[in-house]
């Protein structure tokens, strides 16, 4: 089952991104068999991070959960609200996503 996971940093949290980066992403590699996709939310300057997408393909919302509280950021308090939903593939059109993280 895929779930979305919607974070947003709270204002004061770009400290905690940093201090939390690396093991964040070792959290991420560390679940990569459950991890579709995972990305930071821009502010329209196309730098500043504003929170946090992933979507996961677990089999349930317990493990959705499970997930999202043991990932680092969230640990570290890096969130001012988490939103987890139960999503449904739709459409698939992997062509079309950017060619690089930055999307160009």
């Amino acid at each position: 089952m895929l779930y979305i996971i919607y974070q947003e940093d709270r204002p004061d949290g770009a400290a905690i991104r940093a201090a939390t980066r690396d093991t964040h992403f070792a959290y991420l590699e560390e679940h990569k068999d459950i991890l579709v996709l995972g990305g930071a939310l821009l502010a329209d300057d196309n730098a500043t991070r504003t929170g946090s997408v992933l979507i996961v393909n677990v089999p349930s919302r317990a493990a959705a959960d499970a997930f999202s509280e043991n990932e680092p950021f969230r640990k570290a308090g890096l969130f001012s609200s988490v939103r987890i939903s139960r999503m449904r593939r739709g459409q698939w059109n992997p062509a079309a996503a950017p060619g690089s993280a930055e999307g160009s």
